[in-house]
């Protein structure tokens, strides 16, 4: 099946198919006057103007973007979607004075979702998770990566990994899955730290493996939590089964999750509140994203990440959302790239990019979406006309988006 978008305003996000650095990044590559045509799902030939009409002899259905634009949809490369139960009288806790970690060490936080998500039903939470992703993919998302570390036994990562299995069968949506084992020790564990580490190493990530449910493994490297030794043990024995490295890095303190993550080869770090210049030189000097979080920060009222200045030293960079329910619970990418530009003051173009095609490029998606090139699937977002690029992240929670199309289909 073939499809023609005509009458778009805009074409934007004509980017080659690597992520972008200075100063490729503080660009949007764009055409006026556009036309689209969409063949078996992917992206197949675009131009201007009314040369068009040659190119809708192939199509079987023509759709008027009236003027608005065509954009390549959001993709959003850290999340944590699949949970039983929001938090939010932690919310409540934190406005009357007690701070994340206060929380967690009473048994609150990861730990309250945990309890939990152990007792939940597996149906339950696939409807759940379904729903929230549904909601997501309306508001831009085409590409998602989910992580796991609610369950925090074999049996219950087991089961969030299922579900993101089941979403990625189910679903149009380009999905990623995550093993986060490691995001906080259980109770059951609560004095026994490497005996944790042990089962996730010998019981966790071979099961795991087995089943080829997760293709990345992240860890929460941060005081507390997990160690920076830890972190390289962890990460280098699920390299071995065939994960690629993530991190949590560098969110509540200084942990060496960044230069860690660096030394494992990780895909992106994420968090980065306490990145420090030695951290943003060895970032520029590489290719591991830095994943920026702007919802986790604003709403634990954190210390902002240097996240304009590790732009400005040439690192890439990406926007997530952070979905989950303690720290961040929203899931608009368009949110995302507003805090950006008010918080962290990236230009429209660089929040723009660092939603898009270096969000792509940290879920290992990057050549199939994330820009508007041949052969990449078509998920896109139409908007309604628009004055400027600087109008999605200026109107803070107008609705911009006019439809969504995943493969093609409009949704």
């Amino acid at each position: 099946m073939a499809t023609i978008i005509i009458n778009i305003g805009k074409l934007l996000g004509l980017h080659a198919n690597q992520p972008l650095k200075i100063p490729a990044v503080n660009d949007v590559a764009y055409i006026d006057n556009a036309w689209l045509l969409i063949t078996d799902g992917k992206i197949k030939q675009w131009g201007s103007g009314t040369t068009w009409q040659a190119a809708a002899i192939a199509a079987s259905q023509i759709i008027d973007a009236e003027g608005g634009w065509i954009m390549p949809a959001f993709c959003d490369s850290h999340t944590h979607i699949v949970f039983d139960a929001w938090r939010e009288k932690e919310f409540e806790d934190r406005i009357n004075g007690l701070t994340y970690q206060e929380i967690f060490a009473r048994g609150g936080g990861i730990l309250n979702s945990v309890e939990r998500l152990r007792k939940a039903d597996e149906v339950k939470l696939y409807d759940d998770a379904y729903q929230r992703l549904y909601s997501m993919m309306l508001q831009g998302t085409g590409a998602i990566e989910i992580k796991s570390g609610y369950g925090l036994s074999l049996e219950s990562e087991l089961k969030m990994l299922r579900v993101i299995r089941k979403l990625k069968n189910q679903t149009p949506v380009i999905i990623k899955s995550t093993f986060l084992g490691a995001h906080a020790v259980p109770v059951e564990f609560k004095n026994d730290m490497a005996g944790y580490i042990k089962h996730i190493i010998d019981d966790m990530l071979p099961a795991i493996a087995d089943e080829g449910l997760a293709d990345f493994c992240d860890v929460f490297c941060e005081q507390d939590y997990f160690t920076a030794d830890d972190t390289k043990l962890i990460l280098e024995t699920a390299a071995k089964y065939g994960m690629k490295p993530k991190v949590h890095a560098e969110q509540l303190s200084h942990s060496n999750g960044i230069s860690t993550g660096i030394n494992c080869n990780a895909i992106s770090v994420d968090h980065l509140e306490f990145c420090n210049e030695a951290d943003i030189d060895a970032l520029s000097a590489g290719n591991t994203i830095a994943t920026i979080l702007p919802g986790a920060q604003f709403f634990l009222s954190l210390q902002k990440p240097p996240a304009r200045q590790l732009i400005n030293a040439g690192a890439i960079v990406a926007l997530a959302t952070d979905y989950n329910p303690g720290s961040s619970p929203m899931g608009n990418m368009a949110l995302m790239m507003s805090m950006a530009c008010i918080m962290y003051k990236f230009t429209p173009q660089q929040s723009f990019n660092a939603a898009t095609i270096n969000g792509a490029f940290a879920m290992d998606v990057g050549a199939s979406t994330g820009s508007i090139v041949e052969g990449k699937c078509a998920n896109l977002i139409l908007t309604k006309p628009l004055p400027s690029l600087a109008f999605i992240p200026y109107a803070v929670g107008h609705t911009f988006i006019e439809s969504v199309f995943i493969n093609g289909i409009k949704q």
